[in-house]
Protein backbone atom coordinates (compact mmCIF):
# COMPACT_ATOMS: atom_id res chain seq x y z
CA UNK A 1 0.00 0.00 0.00
CA UNK A 2 1.06 3.57 -0.62
CA UNK A 3 -0.26 7.14 0.13
CA UNK A 4 -1.79 7.89 3.49
CA UNK A 5 -3.51 4.70 3.98
CA UNK A 6 -0.53 2.94 3.72
CA UNK A 7 1.34 5.38 5.95
CA UNK A 8 -1.38 4.64 8.84
CA UNK A 9 -0.69 1.23 8.39
CA UNK A 10 2.26 1.03 8.79
CA UNK A 11 2.45 3.10 11.94
CA UNK A 12 -0.47 0.71 13.83
CA UNK A 13 1.74 -2.13 12.54
CA UNK A 14 4.96 -0.61 14.23
CA UNK A 15 3.15 0.66 17.09
CA UNK A 16 1.58 -2.68 18.23
CA UNK A 17 5.32 -4.15 17.52
CA UNK A 18 6.69 -1.54 19.38
CA UNK A 19 4.47 -2.08 22.56
CA UNK A 20 4.89 -5.88 22.52
CA UNK A 21 8.17 -4.90 22.95
CA UNK A 22 7.55 -2.56 26.28
CA UNK A 23 5.25 -5.04 27.52
CA UNK A 24 8.18 -7.92 27.13
CA UNK A 25 10.76 -5.47 28.59
CA UNK A 26 8.47 -3.69 31.40
CA UNK A 27 7.52 -7.94 32.34
CA UNK A 28 10.82 -9.31 32.58
CA UNK A 29 12.01 -6.09 34.52
CA UNK A 30 9.65 -6.33 37.37
CA UNK A 31 9.32 -9.82 37.73
CA UNK A 32 12.60 -10.85 37.63
CA UNK A 33 13.18 -8.34 40.81
CA UNK A 34 14.53 -9.69 43.52
CA UNK A 35 12.23 -10.09 46.50
CA UNK A 36 9.61 -12.38 47.65
CA UNK A 37 6.72 -10.86 45.65
CA UNK A 38 4.16 -13.37 48.05
CA UNK A 39 5.36 -12.27 51.27
CA UNK A 40 5.51 -8.58 50.70
CA UNK A 41 1.99 -8.83 48.98
CA UNK A 42 0.96 -10.95 52.24
CA UNK A 43 2.66 -9.45 55.33
CA UNK A 44 5.87 -9.37 57.61
CA UNK A 45 3.17 -11.72 60.00
CA UNK A 46 2.13 -14.32 57.37
CA UNK A 47 3.34 -17.73 58.20
CA UNK A 48 4.89 -19.90 55.63
CA UNK A 49 1.91 -21.31 54.93
CA UNK A 50 0.26 -18.35 54.29
CA UNK A 51 2.77 -16.92 51.78
CA UNK A 52 2.75 -20.49 50.05
CA UNK A 53 -1.06 -19.85 49.56
CA UNK A 54 -0.53 -16.39 48.58
CA UNK A 55 2.01 -17.60 46.03
CA UNK A 56 -0.31 -20.24 44.45
CA UNK A 57 -3.20 -17.88 44.39
CA UNK A 58 -0.88 -15.30 42.30
CA UNK A 59 0.66 -17.73 40.55
CA UNK A 60 4.63 -16.77 41.45
CA UNK A 61 5.68 -20.68 41.01
CA UNK A 62 4.94 -21.08 37.37
CA UNK A 63 7.68 -19.88 34.87
CA UNK A 64 7.72 -16.65 33.54
CA UNK A 65 6.66 -17.30 30.34
CA UNK A 66 3.48 -18.91 30.72
CA UNK A 67 2.62 -15.93 33.32
CA UNK A 68 3.71 -13.77 30.31
CA UNK A 69 1.49 -15.63 28.04
CA UNK A 70 -1.11 -15.57 30.32
CA UNK A 71 -0.89 -11.96 30.17
CA UNK A 72 -1.01 -11.57 26.14
CA UNK A 73 -3.98 -13.57 26.40
CA UNK A 74 -5.46 -11.34 29.26
CA UNK A 75 -5.12 -8.44 26.41
CA UNK A 76 -6.97 -9.74 23.73
CA UNK A 77 -9.57 -12.29 25.26
CA UNK A 78 -9.48 -11.92 29.22
CA UNK A 79 -8.80 -13.93 32.07
CA UNK A 80 -10.03 -15.79 34.47
CA UNK A 81 -8.32 -14.96 38.43
CA UNK A 82 -8.64 -16.67 41.23
CA UNK A 83 -9.78 -14.33 44.69
CA UNK A 84 -9.10 -17.31 47.23
CA UNK A 85 -12.93 -17.59 47.68
CA UNK A 86 -14.21 -17.70 43.91
CA UNK A 87 -13.29 -16.98 40.72
CA UNK A 88 -13.38 -13.90 38.74
CA UNK A 89 -13.66 -13.04 35.00
CA UNK A 90 -11.16 -10.08 33.97
CA UNK A 91 -12.36 -8.64 30.04
CA UNK A 92 -10.11 -8.12 27.51
CA UNK A 93 -8.69 -6.09 27.53
CA UNK A 94 -7.42 -6.98 31.02
CA UNK A 95 -3.71 -6.51 32.63
CA UNK A 96 -4.28 -8.03 35.85
CA UNK A 97 -5.47 -7.68 39.09
CA UNK A 98 -4.22 -5.66 41.82
CA UNK A 99 -1.91 -7.88 44.54
CA UNK A 100 -3.22 -5.79 47.43
CA UNK A 101 -7.03 -4.72 46.71
CA UNK A 102 -7.93 -7.96 44.17
CA UNK A 103 -8.81 -4.73 42.05
CA UNK A 104 -8.81 -4.97 38.12
CA UNK A 105 -6.29 -3.02 37.15
CA UNK A 106 -7.73 -1.85 34.05
CA UNK A 107 -11.29 -0.55 35.92
CA UNK A 108 -8.36 0.89 37.93
CA UNK A 109 -6.54 2.69 35.48
CA UNK A 110 -9.79 4.33 34.01
CA UNK A 111 -10.65 5.68 37.12
CA UNK A 112 -6.84 7.85 37.08
CA UNK A 113 -6.66 8.00 34.02
CA UNK A 114 -9.19 11.09 33.33
CA UNK A 115 -6.78 13.07 36.09
CA UNK A 116 -3.84 12.60 34.01
CA UNK A 117 -5.37 13.81 31.38
CA UNK A 118 -7.19 16.34 32.56
CA UNK A 119 -3.74 17.68 33.77
CA UNK A 120 -1.73 17.01 30.64
CA UNK A 121 -3.97 18.40 27.95
CA UNK A 122 -5.29 21.21 30.18
CA UNK A 123 -0.67 22.14 30.51
CA UNK A 124 -0.41 21.57 26.91
CA UNK A 125 -2.59 24.15 25.52
CA UNK A 126 -0.84 26.57 28.01
CA UNK A 127 2.51 25.55 26.81
CA UNK A 128 1.96 25.55 23.61
CA UNK A 129 0.22 29.38 23.67
CA UNK A 130 2.95 31.00 26.48
CA UNK A 131 6.13 29.03 24.50
CA UNK A 132 5.05 29.68 20.86
CA UNK A 133 4.01 33.18 21.49
CA UNK A 134 6.93 34.18 23.55
CA UNK A 135 9.49 32.47 20.65
CA UNK A 136 7.65 34.37 17.60
CA UNK A 137 8.07 37.76 19.87
CA UNK A 138 11.57 36.89 20.75
CA UNK A 139 12.18 36.66 17.21
CA UNK A 140 10.62 39.11 15.96
CA UNK A 141 12.61 41.38 17.96
CA UNK A 142 15.51 40.43 17.39
CA UNK A 143 18.50 42.20 19.06
CA UNK A 144 15.79 44.24 21.32
CA UNK A 145 16.25 44.46 24.89
CA UNK A 146 12.69 42.58 24.56
CA UNK A 147 14.03 39.89 22.72
CA UNK A 148 16.91 39.36 25.38
CA UNK A 149 14.25 39.78 28.26
CA UNK A 150 12.36 37.31 26.95
CA UNK A 151 15.27 34.75 26.56
CA UNK A 152 16.77 35.37 30.14
CA UNK A 153 12.85 34.29 31.30
CA UNK A 154 12.67 30.87 29.57
CA UNK A 155 16.30 30.18 30.61
CA UNK A 156 15.09 30.70 33.85
CA UNK A 157 11.92 29.07 33.49
CA UNK A 158 13.75 25.99 31.82
CA UNK A 159 16.22 25.57 35.09
CA UNK A 160 13.49 25.26 37.39
CA UNK A 161 12.05 22.42 39.19
CA UNK A 162 7.99 21.98 38.60
CA UNK A 163 7.77 21.35 42.12
CA UNK A 164 9.39 24.86 43.32
CA UNK A 165 7.11 26.38 40.85
CA UNK A 166 3.76 24.84 41.68
CA UNK A 167 5.00 25.47 45.61
CA UNK A 168 5.86 29.42 44.85
CA UNK A 169 2.31 29.55 43.10
CA UNK A 170 0.42 27.58 45.96
CA UNK A 171 2.19 30.20 48.34
CA UNK A 172 1.52 32.93 46.81
CA UNK A 173 -1.82 32.45 44.96
CA UNK A 174 -3.53 30.67 47.34
CA UNK A 175 -2.20 31.64 50.67
CA UNK A 176 -1.08 35.08 50.23
CA UNK A 177 -3.39 36.18 47.64
CA UNK A 178 -6.00 33.95 48.09
CA UNK A 179 -6.87 34.13 43.96
CA UNK A 180 -7.63 30.38 43.65
CA UNK A 181 -8.65 27.82 46.11
CA UNK A 182 -6.10 24.84 46.89
CA UNK A 183 -6.43 22.50 44.45
CA UNK A 184 -8.52 19.39 44.96
CA UNK A 185 -9.72 17.52 41.66
CA UNK A 186 -13.33 18.15 41.20
CA UNK A 187 -14.57 15.74 37.85
CA UNK A 188 -15.45 17.65 34.96
CA UNK A 189 -19.30 15.96 34.29
CA UNK A 190 -19.68 17.34 38.01
CA UNK A 191 -19.08 21.02 37.58
CA UNK A 192 -16.73 22.25 34.52
CA UNK A 193 -16.59 25.13 36.47
CA UNK A 194 -15.08 24.41 39.13
CA UNK A 195 -12.95 21.76 37.36
CA UNK A 196 -11.40 24.01 35.59
CA UNK A 197 -10.23 26.64 38.27
CA UNK A 198 -9.00 23.70 40.52
CA UNK A 199 -7.20 22.98 38.06
CA UNK A 200 -5.29 26.02 36.98
CA UNK A 201 -2.42 26.27 39.45
CA UNK A 202 -1.51 22.53 38.62
CA UNK A 203 -1.39 23.61 34.36
CA UNK A 204 0.32 26.84 35.38
CA UNK A 205 3.23 24.64 37.05
CA UNK A 206 3.61 22.25 34.73
CA UNK A 207 2.94 24.60 31.28
CA UNK A 208 5.44 27.23 32.56
CA UNK A 209 8.42 24.34 32.38
CA UNK A 210 7.63 23.22 29.21
CA UNK A 211 6.70 26.56 27.68
CA UNK A 212 10.47 27.91 28.60
CA UNK A 213 11.47 25.03 26.02
CA UNK A 214 8.48 25.58 23.34
CA UNK A 215 9.86 29.19 23.33
CA UNK A 216 13.64 28.63 22.76
CA UNK A 217 12.68 25.94 20.18
CA UNK A 218 10.14 28.30 18.33
CA UNK A 219 12.70 31.32 18.72
CA UNK A 220 15.29 29.43 16.62
CA UNK A 221 12.96 27.71 13.99
CA UNK A 222 11.56 31.19 12.85
CA UNK A 223 15.16 32.76 13.04
CA UNK A 224 16.28 29.95 10.30
CA UNK A 225 13.21 30.27 8.85
CA UNK A 226 12.76 34.12 8.55
CA UNK A 227 16.28 33.48 6.69
CA UNK A 228 15.17 31.79 3.77
CA UNK A 229 14.49 32.89 0.17
CA UNK A 230 10.77 32.68 -0.45
CA UNK A 231 10.48 34.82 3.15
CA UNK A 232 13.34 37.66 1.81
CA UNK A 233 10.75 37.40 -1.49
CA UNK A 234 7.42 37.97 0.36
CA UNK A 235 9.50 40.92 2.15
CA UNK A 236 10.52 41.95 -1.87
CA UNK A 237 7.00 42.19 -2.98
CA UNK A 238 5.94 43.97 0.12
CA UNK A 239 3.70 41.57 1.77
CA UNK A 240 2.89 43.00 5.17
CA UNK A 241 5.23 41.89 8.12
CA UNK A 242 2.33 39.98 10.37
CA UNK A 243 1.24 38.44 7.38
CA UNK A 244 4.68 37.16 6.71
CA UNK A 245 4.88 35.88 10.30
CA UNK A 246 1.65 35.06 10.95
CA UNK A 247 1.12 33.02 7.76
CA UNK A 248 4.49 31.88 6.02
CA UNK A 249 7.19 32.11 8.53
CA UNK A 250 5.31 30.59 11.28
CA UNK A 251 4.01 27.38 9.36
CA UNK A 252 7.38 26.59 8.29
CA UNK A 253 8.67 26.85 11.93
CA UNK A 254 6.29 25.00 13.42
CA UNK A 255 6.96 21.76 12.21
CA UNK A 256 9.86 20.81 15.04
CA UNK A 257 7.51 22.44 17.73
CA UNK A 258 4.72 19.87 16.84
CA UNK A 259 7.32 16.76 16.99
CA UNK A 260 8.33 17.94 20.87
CA UNK A 261 4.80 18.52 21.25
CA UNK A 262 4.03 14.56 20.80
CA UNK A 263 7.16 13.90 23.02
CA UNK A 264 5.65 16.00 26.04
CA UNK A 265 1.98 15.14 25.77
CA UNK A 266 2.84 11.26 25.91
CA UNK A 267 6.14 11.45 28.37
CA UNK A 268 3.96 14.19 30.78
CA UNK A 269 1.77 11.34 31.55
CA UNK A 270 4.21 9.41 33.45
CA UNK A 271 5.67 12.25 34.45
CA UNK A 272 3.18 13.98 36.06
CA UNK A 273 4.24 12.65 39.16
CA UNK A 274 5.13 15.18 40.83
CA UNK A 275 2.71 17.84 39.53
CA UNK A 276 0.16 14.97 40.95
CA UNK A 277 1.56 14.60 44.14
CA UNK A 278 2.13 18.25 44.97
CA UNK A 279 -1.13 19.34 44.23
CA UNK A 280 -2.73 15.36 45.76
CA UNK A 281 -4.38 14.98 42.43
CA UNK A 282 -5.67 11.08 42.23
CA UNK A 283 -3.86 10.59 38.90
CA UNK A 284 -1.98 7.87 37.60
CA UNK A 285 1.70 9.43 38.80
CA UNK A 286 0.34 9.62 42.40
CA UNK A 287 -1.05 5.94 41.83
CA UNK A 288 1.76 4.60 40.30
CA UNK A 289 4.27 5.81 43.10
CA UNK A 290 2.08 4.04 45.70
CA UNK A 291 1.88 0.74 43.72
CA UNK A 292 5.72 0.81 43.36
CA UNK A 293 5.82 1.43 47.48
CA UNK A 294 4.20 -1.52 47.89
CA UNK A 295 4.88 -4.00 45.14
CA UNK A 296 2.30 -4.31 43.57
CA UNK A 297 3.38 -5.57 40.12
CA UNK A 298 0.43 -6.01 38.16
CA UNK A 299 -0.52 -2.45 38.56
CA UNK A 300 3.02 -0.99 38.13
CA UNK A 301 3.27 -3.10 34.40
CA UNK A 302 -0.09 -2.20 33.28
CA UNK A 303 0.39 1.95 34.04
CA UNK A 304 3.81 1.42 32.26
CA UNK A 305 2.27 0.14 29.60
CA UNK A 306 -0.50 2.52 29.19
CA UNK A 307 1.73 5.35 29.22
CA UNK A 308 4.04 3.57 26.49
CA UNK A 309 0.69 3.24 24.83
CA UNK A 310 0.41 6.83 25.05
CA UNK A 311 3.80 8.00 24.11
CA UNK A 312 3.62 5.85 21.01
CA UNK A 313 -0.02 7.56 19.76
CA UNK A 314 1.21 11.08 20.21
CA UNK A 315 4.36 10.90 18.33
CA UNK A 316 1.97 8.51 15.75
CA UNK A 317 -0.31 11.57 15.76
CA UNK A 318 2.82 13.86 15.03
CA UNK A 319 3.85 12.15 11.51
CA UNK A 320 0.67 12.87 10.54
CA UNK A 321 0.61 16.61 11.74
CA UNK A 322 4.32 17.16 10.54
CA UNK A 323 3.48 15.99 6.96
CA UNK A 324 0.34 18.34 7.21
CA UNK A 325 2.37 21.76 8.40
CA UNK A 326 5.58 20.86 6.28
CA UNK A 327 4.64 19.92 2.85
CA UNK A 328 8.01 18.90 1.85
CA UNK A 329 7.55 15.80 3.83
CA UNK A 330 7.05 12.80 2.33
CA UNK A 331 4.97 9.72 4.44
CA UNK A 332 7.04 6.74 4.41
Amino acid sequence: MSGFGGFLLRRVIGAVITLLAISVIVYVVFYVTPGNVAQITCGPRCSPAQVHQVAEQLRLDDPLYVRYWDFLKGLFVGLDYSTGTSVEHCSAPCLGLSYQTDQQVTALILTKLPVSLSLVLGSMVLWLLLGVGTGVLSAWRRGRFSERALTAVTLAGTATPVFVIGLVLMIVVCGELQLLPFPQYVNFTDDPEQWAWNLLLPWLSLALIEAATFARLTRASMLETLAEDHIRTFRAYGVAERSVIGRHALRGAFAPVIALNANNVGSAIGGAVLTETLFGLPGIGQELVHAVNVVDLPVVVGMVLVVGFFVVLANAVADVLYAVADRRVVLT
